[in-house]
């Protein structure tokens, strides 16, 4: 099943394609330890209810996907094995199918056990902060669900972060000789190995990294030049910048006070072309989506 066709319903004969319109993808961490400190799963409330009660909230406030995660991405979060990712991950699925049986649901993983239990439990999209590059399976999983994908552009090293007591974490950035480049060509090298793999050219949306790997002047750059990189690889672009370091270094706030920050980077980033925009605060970012949206096509 490609993008497009898990948002066309059948109503009134008008199919749906991306680039109508920018998508907004709400961020379920089933994680203890969120950077931005959304994290779901704690012992003093039932998760299940928790989960669909957060679930309800972010369709009924204008998420077009929910995005579920079991192990933390933030610089510094310990690496998380495979089952206990596994208990985190799939109840999680399994109930927000069962309660909102139209919802669209992807899987924040880089592991093909977990993608492959979370498409047997009803999720839709494999979303790889690594782009297939952590687990030689992952394509496998891919292909035998025929699943659309997002591979992220991703040069960071799990243990290679700054902490800051009050900003949080980031991940050193490497070296580039060609910042923007070197970043379209390594994604190029991703599509094609996905459709090497055998993964339809009409199921990959790309995600440039905003976040890993980068310095706070690079992910600035890549989201104002999101329009660059959608030209040179052709491919949709889902942009994950919600209450990311960058927006703190450079207001100097910490992770529950970037929403104004957050909000700029996604307005830019409709501006320039993102599809889909990965957030926290869906009800507030859906508004800015649909008016940025609105100005850019009126007229």
């Amino acid at each position: 099943m490609a993008f497009h066709d898990l948002f066309n319903s059948g109503d009134n004969n008008q199919e749906f394609q991306l680039g109508d319109r920018c998508l907004v993808m709400g961020i379920m961490n089933v994680t203890p330890d969120s950077f931005s400190g959304d994290g779901l799963r704690s012992k003093d409330v039932d998760l299940d209810t928790k989960v669909l009660k957060q679930a309800e909230f972010f369709l009924s406030n204008g998420a077009d996907i929910l995005d579920i995660g079991g192990e933390s991405t933030r610089p510094g979060a310990e690496i998380v094995g495979e089952h206990e990712e596994l208990k985190r991950v799939e109840p999680a699925i399994k109930a927000i199918v069962n309660a909102f049986p139209n919802a669209v649901l992807s899987v924040d993983t880089y592991k093909a056990a977990v993608a492959e239990a979370a498409l047997n439990a009803g999720a839709h999209i494999i979303n790889d902060v690594w782009g297939f590059k952590a687990d030689p399976d992952m394509s496998k999983v891919a292909v035998k669900h025929q699943a659309p994908v997002i591979l992220m552009h991703n040069r960071s090293k799990p243990g290679h972060a700054e902490i800051d007591a009050r900003l949080g974490g980031a991940y050193i950035a490497p070296k580039y000789n060609d910042f923007l480049n070197e970043v379209i060509q390594e994604m190029r090298l991703l599509i094609e190995g996905a459709i090497t793999a055998g993964v339809k050219p009409e199921n990959i949306m790309i995600d440039p990294g905003v976040g890993f790997g980068k310095t706070a002047a690079q992910n600035m750059e890549l989201i104002n030049r999101l329009d660059v990189i959608k030209e040179a690889l052709g491919y949709p672009i889902l942009l994950g910048s919600s209450r990311k370091s960058f927006i703190g270094l450079t207001l100097d706030v910490p992770a529950d006070e970037r929403v104004e920050g957050t909000a700029a980077t996604v307005s830019l980033g409709v501006a320039r072309g993102a599809d889909v925009v990965r957030v926290h605060d869906v009800k507030v970012m859906d508004r800015i989506v649909r008016m940025t949206d609105a100005m850019l096509r009126a007229g």
